[in-house]
């Protein structure tokens, strides 16, 4: 197979690096399509993952439709150039637009329900989406649903082990009480209109009023007042960092499931919610979503009471309970696209 993997955000190198390399062992030629976001690349780079990036940046706001027009161009002159079998993305617009005009087969993965303008430009043109099982949307014959999240292509423990070093970076010894702080820029596309913390130097001072160390992972700039709690982790040791601290409490929802994958508490902060945050919640009690009105200091909240009853115990038992009823992500995919293939789409 030739497979086109376009990667839009640092999340995305994450998600596809277990099957492209499980894939070009099998003798697949794999074609990695980047955004140039320093993150992605610096991902890229460090996973030793070959890429070419686009030739210019594109601004994913939604009101921009000629920048989407561009990024179409830039997939379908690659995909023109690697004449692959296979476009795949996580989102995946241009993806679906392109395979549209040409010989080659979309499969999209989404786990995203409240992108709806995105996913409104999106869907009609793909021929496979795929989806967890808790998506909450019904997307037809097109739709795929598998027994797992995004997170588990790579944090299952078959793709996962935790390496203690990194808590040389901070100092840290693994009795002592972490917390990880997570800030979002809210300049992606599903994020137009959301929100999530009110008062970040708050929530810093309360957290560290229990006697955690707060690390700080930002998209964008932080208040000066808590500078020294940004984040020296290297890009690809922060999973580490998440399965040995205490707690995640932050605005981004991929990294509350991932910390859920780890066994690590998770608050997710926002105005909007996820069908997959929601089951984390609802059926495993790994995360706690806090959407509405006040919700800085419910979420706050929660996170005190957590981290002053904290029990190793009962977060590993919830994990693995989650894992009885969950599957390695990475192994779907590589059989999805076998399936596919066979049946000459």
């Amino acid at each position: 197979m030739r497979i086109l993997v376009k990667i839009s955000h640092p999340g995305h190198v994450h998600f596809y690096k277990n099957f492209i390399n499980e894939m070009e062992k099998k003798g697949h030629k794999i074609f990695i399509l980047s955004s140039p976001r320093k993150m992605a690349i610096r991902l890229l780079e460090l996973y030793n993952l070959e890429y070419e990036t686009y030739n210019s940046e594109i601004k994913y706001d939604f009101i921009r439709i000629r920048d989407q027009l561009q990024l179409n161009y830039e997939t379908w002159k690659n995909v023109v150039r690697f004449k692959p079998d296979f476009l795949t993305g996580i989102g995946g617009t241009s993806v679906s637009h392109v395979s549209r005009f040409t010989e080659a087969f979309s499969v999209i993965f989404t786990d995203t329900e409240h992108a709806k303008f995105q996913n409104n430009i999106t869907f009609p043109f793909a021929d496979r989406i795929c989806t967890p099982e808790c998506y909450t949307d019904d997307l037809g014959s097109k739709q795929i649903r598998y027994p797992g999240y995004h997170e588990l292509a790579y944090l299952h423990p078959n793709r996962f082990t935790p390496d203690p070093s990194v808590l040389d970076y901070i100092d840290a010894d693994r009795d002592d009480k972490i917390v990880i702080l997570r800030l979002v820029s809210w300049e992606a596309v599903h994020d137009v209109g959301d929100s999530g913390f009110s008062d970040v130097v708050d929530v810093v001072r309360r957290l560290e009023s229990t006697g955690a160390e707060v690390v700080i992972t930002a998209e964008g700039d932080i208040p000066e007042e808590v500078e020294y709690c940004q984040s020296k982790i290297p890009p690809h040791k922060m999973h580490d960092l998440m399965y040995y601290s205490d707690l995640f409490i932050g605005e981004s929802a991929t990294m509350a499931s991932e910390s859920a994958m780890l066994g690590t508490p998770a608050i997710f902060v926002s105005s909007s919610r996820r069908g997959y945050t929601d089951e984390l919640e609802e059926k495993y009690g790994l995360v706690f979503n806090f959407s509405g009105e006040n919700r800085q200091k419910r979420g706050l909240g929660k996170a005190l009471d957590i981290l002053e009853y904290y029990d190793e115990n009962k977060w590993e038992n919830r994990r693995k309970k989650m894992f009885e009823d969950k599957i390695d992500v990475t192994e779907f995919m590589l059989k999805i696209f076998r399936i596919i293939e066979k049946r000459n789409y």
